[in-house]
């Protein structure tokens, strides 16, 4: 499955964050050329020798962009199935329990567990006891695939909209606000066998595909692709429709693009730029500002007055004590990779991930120390099979390690994490995992497992919600 980003053509009524896009993405070729004959230039290069690269870049710049041959070609090709705007904005309902069929991301909330279905909405698990969870209900949310909590409210992405959704009353859902056009015009994966035919977006959302054999003028719109992977409270009896308001705010897992502080809502658009959402106002969301934190941004990850981002290229470290103006503090760099971070105490765990769009060649964890978090440093570095999330929980590590399964590390010395395995369950594809209070909510290829670490010799599995095809 593709889960490259594509570079947005231009479109009508572009935002400026669009519009700086585009304008990287026709322009950058230039520059760069530019700034090579201006060092070649102050490297004794003479004026005229430098005009006349000048020159030819321009002219081949216009050539380029003013080339309009037309050349037609018949081939099979992903035809866009769409959802109008008016059906797709009217499509928000609860709806009865439903299987579990392409599980993707978790979030944990007063004793009830929300796990998205991909692109389609939210399953409601009431987990209350997690030996027997009970899937309850399906929140439908066309084009869905990170969610956050804070205060009884869901926020969502829906396609391009953001959505905020009142789950106070599970007995009575209903949406409260909608901020649309918040994300860029993005497409569901497609068949990568074939091309993309040309995308119409005034005729609304693209919810799928269709294979058929087409004439066409040969074309090279391209646009990003929806993420996907291969992305506790004390319990209390009873199980009533109601939440119990036991904490504000509610707990994600590792591989999460959104998250809460205060009353801002960082929201991971494509890759390079965070939007800070004012939702002190849940029926009045707005945008409050944005932040730039560097090409290839993946997840965001909240630790006190402090937000960690996992970059491809490593991972950034930002104030957030004024939540709505984030300061950068710094940065740490590694090759080229997939990564997910979660922190406790004095250091941040980072996994990296080769293959596929990723670019690393190497798989492994990084124990980084941030007690200075002006200078973070690289403590030791771990070999892996496969990772993807991962979690920390009173010096426990349990790491999703793709064909590998769970592992879960007494990582009291980071000097010594591999030495030092608890347990391994080898037989399960994880995904993501959200350790709390001796309970461990782990997401995976196959369904959704719980397992009971409160007596790390005797680690146990509690309950499996299994995948239905």
């Amino acid at each position: 499955m593709n889960t490259n980003l594509f570079r947005v053509p231009p479109a009508p009524q572009k935002t400026l964050i669009q519009q700086i896009r585009v304008f990287y993405f026709y322009t950058q070729p230039i520059f760069i050329s530019l700034h090579l004959i201006i060092v070649n230039s102050k490297n004794n290069m003479s004026l005229k020798t430098t005009s006349k690269k000048l020159l030819f870049l321009f002219l081949l710049t216009s050539t380029i962009i003013s080339c309009e041959d037309q050349v037609f070609e018949s081939y099979i090709a992903n035809i866009p199935v769409y959802m109008s705007y008016n059906e797709f904005r009217n499509s928000i309902q609860s709806e009865t329990a439903r299987n579990l069929e392409k599980p993707g991301k978790i979030y944990f909330y007063n004793n009830y567990l929300f796990i998205n279905e991909y692109m389609e909405g939210i399953h409601i698990i009431n987990n209350t006891n997690p030996s027997a969870p009970v899937n309850v209900g399906f929140i439908k949310i066309p084009g869905n695939v990170d969610i956050s909590i804070k205060d009884g409210i869901l926020y969502a992405d829906s396609y391009i909209d953001l959505v905020a959704i009142d789950i106070s009353n599970l007995d009575n859902i209903t949406l409260a606000d909608r901020l649309q056009n918040l994300f860029p015009y993005t497409i569901p994966p497609f068949d990568e066998n074939y091309r993309v035919d040309q995308i119409d977006q005034s005729k609304g959302i693209v919810i799928g595909w269709e294979l058929k054999k087409i004439t066409r003028e040969v074309f090279q719109n391209q646009y990003p692709i929806y993420p996907m992977f291969k992305s506790m409270d004390s319990y209390s009896n009873g199980s009533s429709g109601h939440l119990s308001g036991v904490s504000a705010f509610g707990v994600g897992g590792s591989m999460a693009r959104f998250t809460i502080k205060g009353n801002a809502l960082y929201a991971l658009l494509d890759f390079y730029a965070i939007q800070i959402i004012d939702i002190s106002n849940s029926n009045d969301i707005a945008v409050y500002n944005s932040f730039f934190p560097g090409w290839s941004a993946e997840t965001i990850f909240p630790s006190g007055n402090n937000l960690f981002i996992g970059t491809r290229n490593g991972m950034m470290i930002y104030d957030i004590t004024n939540e709505f103006n984030p300061e950068f503090i710094s940065q740490f760099w590694h090759m080229t990779s997939c990564d997910p971070v979660v922190v406790e105490g004095d250091y941040a765990y980072v996994t990296l991930r080769s293959g596929n769009t990723c670019g690393e060649t190497s798989d492994r964890l990084d124990v980084i120390d941030i007690s200075s978090l002006t200078s973070p440093e690289l403590v030791k570095s771990y070999a892996m099979t496969e990772p993807y999330g991962l979690g920390i929980d009173n010096g426990t590590l349990f790491i999703c390690d793709g064909d590998a399964g769970l592992k879960i590390y007494d990582a009291a010395d980071p000097l010594t994490i591999t030495s030092n395995l608890i347990a391994q369950f080898s037989d399960i594809q994880a995904y993501d995992v959200i350790p709390l209070n001796g309970v461990l909510m782990l997401i995976g290829e196959n369904g959704f497992y719980q397992y009971d670490y409160s007596d790390l010799q005797k680690i146990q599995l509690l309950s499996t919600i299994a995948v239905m095809n």
